[in-house]
């Protein structure tokens, strides 16, 4: 009995890999060649006087009439050294514009209707809120926000800059795409909540099948282990709190909102990251994928109340 259940599981795990490898061959076949336009670079090396010429070209970056805020930007000190470091990062770009590529392969698989957009590259206001957006025909992606969690200019908490590396541009690309897809949800308890942030989370297994889970929710690789091995007690107290249909809107703060740890107001705390509501609600809906063959842009559209209904979600132990 054992041996064939050892054979059974081993058909299934081969018949999922050729799966994928067949899924991944079609990918690859899809053309795509994403065109990158360095607005940075532009910006800051225009001279003052050629500021009209530069607005013509991107006006959608110039909102209101007052050049003198640009013109400040242009020649500020503090501006002109983050674009400097901004250069010395991303001199050669060519690399990203691949994973762009890799990534839009992807995303016209899944979602065959969706526009191949422009990727411009900006230095923003520091805004770690705005670090890559995603807007049907256009992609901006703030590069003053992506150069490594330990660079001098952030005096952000350790939790927000961590994730302030090159390779989150993809993951922030996905999640504003994804948001923007996600119809938002009508009913405002915890477990609606979770599973909205869950389908993103879900989102970037099948865009970007080649980044680990820690870096799709931007956690620390112990983070995901210590979600892994609580997973169960986590759940236990969400049922036994009578949370999961709540509507107290402190319980977002606690354990959907990105923060240095999640709240349950216990000594685990400490050791907790932030955000874990939102990987449960990845979980959660993992398992209703597994157990129903939805398309993924039918997912995003399925109401919270039928995927945790039919999701059979049990924690493992």
């Amino acid at each position: 009995m054992k041996i064939y259940r050892f054979v059974v599981v081993l058909c299934l795990f081969f018949l999922s890999c050729d799966q994928k490898t067949k899924v991944e061959k079609e990918v690859e076949e899809i053309p795509v060649d994403i065109k990158v336009e360095r607005f940075d670079k532009a910006f800051f090396e225009t001279k003052p006087e050629d500021l009209a010429k530069i607005k013509k070209q991107y006006p959608y970056f110039f909102p209101g009439n007052d050049d003198n805020v640009w013109l400040q930007k242009m020649k500020e000190p503090i501006w002109r050294e983050v674009y400097e470091e901004v250069q010395k990062k991303y001199s050669n770009f060519e690399p990203v514009r691949e994973e762009f590529n890799e990534l839009f392969k992807h995303v016209k698989y899944y979602f065959p209707k969706t526009k191949i957009p422009k990727v411009v590259t900006v230095i923003g206001e520091m805004d770690y809120n705005a670090k890559a957006i995603y807007a049907d025909s256009l992609v901006v992606v703030a590069l003053e926000l992506y150069l490594g969690k330990d660079h001098k200019f952030y005096e952000f908490p350790a939790y927000i800059k961590y994730n302030f590396e090159e390779k989150q541009i993809m993951p922030d690309v996905v999640s504003s795409f994804t948001y923007r897809n996600i119809p938002a949800y009508p009913d405002k308890n915890l477990v609606s909540q979770m599973i909205f942030e869950g389908k993103q989370l879900y989102a970037k297994d099948l865009l970007l099948p080649n980044y680990t889970d820690a870096e799709k929710i931007g956690y620390k690789p112990e983070q995901i282990k210590w979600c892994e091995e609580n997973e169960s007690y986590m759940w236990r107290y969400f049922l036994e709190n009578e949370m999961l249909y709540s509507l107290d809107p402190k319980l977002t703060t606690r354990f959907i909102a990105p923060a240095p740890f999640s709240k349950f107001y216990l000594e685990i705390d400490n050791d907790s990251p932030g955000r874990v509501g939102a990987w449960i609600g990845w979980q959660i809906v993992r398992s209703y994928m597994k157990n129903n063959n939805v398309p993924l842009s039918e997912l995003l559209k399925v109401n919270a109340k039928e995927i945790f209904e039919k999701s059979k979600y049990k924690p493992k132990k």
